[in-house]
């Protein structure tokens, strides 16, 4: 489908980001090579005219993605989550696009649920109420189980949507070709990984069975998080393009006025939302990537509500323990440390001088910490040390980036509930925990532990490996199967250690 055909849409893109002067903001903060930004004007200039206009309050990227439908602010969104594509100002704004849209009629979406559920709407619920919220994606509706009178919200998919961004998902990879053809400066900004990074998320929210996946799996991490709740997913009424959870009554995170009036502590809900955050992130390495207010409630009784699981982030253990390592070296002031610990994890090229490493984090930090408490900024600190880090040659790490991203938003929600909410200090027991937990003593015992158990399974084939390595290594192979010699040598090693590991444990099992 990747053809000519896609012409139009194209210069129906370039002429609306012409006209609503979205055209050189975007260049310009993605930094673009002056050929693409030559190109980009020369062609948009003359259909101009055939540009949506879009709404002129609005800043000029975010008029022109409004402009051009549900796609397209759906891209925007996503690129928000990726400054080192877009540039740190654009991700900023791209932030705020909201992801509203008018609703499709009740009877559609009734239609949708009996034919995915496979029963009349009126035998599974005894109400099912208009659209409460629409987006570019789905639609909410307020229903009554028919089984147990319990209140639900569903999530309709909207009809017709899969085909419609398939065809616009079709011509940003025809753009991108273009530009790598056009401009192969313009390689650098990874057009076509953006764009199949995008295909990705949006393929995952076409699927409502994955949300659900998403929601039932962060609320049985959260279920016992105090002040916290994850509505819970009802897996008989869910299936690809419908999504049913309990319903959530509470006023948005956005409306201070509710929230004073309903007696809230918002210093308090403010730092809650910091720390849940942390929390999540390193507890359990996933994470609700998208916490903005649109997407967080607070409950009559005070609990923080969590909603809409399209776009969720996960980070492995050895990436979370680097994190906050360089969080709790950052919290020290130690950026000593905060260096070595992005040599140990690779992250910046060992031939890069430590020393000079530690400086440049010094530098970045010293100013932010010398400001008062309601400018202290973990965002401003995480953004600086993407810089340095980019600089000594750090590459690209996504799951950082979202991270970073995720905590700008955060940071955010928390400052509107409360400007004099002192980042560190909130973060720093959440941090500090997890360090004591992860790091010490304890966390080797269990990291030998696991080691042990991976080890164990291959017990009945540890003699004939150890066999084999000990052969290998008095017998050497023709010069034709070196390669699996060594290979060979390697695994008896590797079984030698999980003998050593074994008796270890059972050593420090005795005491």
């Amino acid at each position: 489908m990747r053809g000519p055909h896609n012409i139009w849409r194209l210069i129906r893109t370039g002429a609306t980001f012409e006209r609503t002067g979205a055209m050189g903001v975007a260049l310009e903060a993605m930094e673009a090579p002056r050929s693409l930004r030559i190109i980009a004007r020369v062609l948009g200039w003359p259909f101009k005219w055939l540009g949506l206009r879009g709404d002129p309050a609005l800043p000029p990227i975010t008029r022109a993605l409004t402009a051009l439908g549900p796609a397209y602010i759906k891209f925007g969104q996503i690129l928000s989550t990726r400054p080192d594509v877009v540039g740190p100002e654009l991700a900023q704004q791209l932030m705020v696009l909201q992801d509203k849209l008018p609703p499709f009629a009740r009877a559609e979406a009734m239609r949708v649920v009996a034919a995915e559920l496979g029963q009349p709407v009126e035998t599974l619920f005894t109400e099912f109420s208009e659209p409460v919220a629409a987006a570019s994606i789905a639609q909410v509706h307020h229903a009554v189980r028919a089984a147990d009178g319990m209140e639900v919200a569903v999530k309709v998919l909207r009809p017709g949507i899969e085909r419609a961004f398939s065809k616009d998902i079709d011509a940003f990879y025809f753009a991108a070709n273009m530009i790598e053809l056009l401009s192969p400066a313009s390689r650098r900004l990874r057009p076509r990984d953006v764009i199949e990074h995008f295909e990705g998320v949006v393929r995952g929210e076409l699927d409502m069975r994955l949300e659900t996946s998403a929601a039932s799996e962060f609320h049985d991490n959260t279920v016992d998080d105090e002040g916290f709740t994850v509505p819970r997913v009802d897996w008989r009424l869910s299936a690809r393009r419908v999504m049913t959870l309990g319903w959530a009554e509470g006023v948005s995170m956005n409306d201070l006025a509710a929230i004073d009036a309903a007696g809230h502590d918002r210093a308090a809900l403010a730092e809650r939302v910091l720390r849940l955050f942390l929390k999540h992130a390193l507890r359990d390495g996933y994470f609700h990537a998208d916490m903005h207010h649109g997407n967080l409630k607070v409950s009559p009784s005070g609990d923080i509500i969590a909603l809409d699981f399209g776009i969720m982030g996960r980070l492995d253990e050895y990436t979370r323990r680097v994190y906050a390592e360089i969080l709790m070296g950052f919290i020290r002031k130690d950026y000593q440390r905060v260096a070595e610990v992005h040599f140990e994890a690779g992250y910046v090229p060992a031939d890069r001088d430590v020393d000079e490493f530690a400086r440049a984090l010094r530098a970045v930090g010293e100013p932010i910490f010398g400001m008062d408490a309601s400018h202290i900024s973990m965002a401003r600190l995480l953004a600086y040390l993407f810089e340095v880090t980019e600089r000594f040659g750090m590459e690209t790490r996504t799951e950082l980036i979202l991270l970073q991203r995720t905590m700008v938003v955060v940071e955010g929600v928390a400052r509107s509930l409360n400007p004099n909410t002192n980042i560190w200090e909130t973060a720093q027991p959440v941090v500090e925990d997890y360090v004591k937990r992860s790091i010490g003593p304890a966390a080797v015992l269990r990291d030998l532990a696991k080691a042990t158990q991976v080890a164990a399974r291959f017990g009945p084939r540890l003699p004939a490996l150890l066999e084999k390595a000990l052969i290998a290594q008095s017998e050497p192979l023709p010069p034709v199967d070196d390669r699996r010699s060594r290979y060979l040598a390697r695994l008896g090693w590797l079984a030698l250690g999980a003998v050593a590991a074994v008796a270890v444990i059972a050593l420090l099992d005795r005491f």
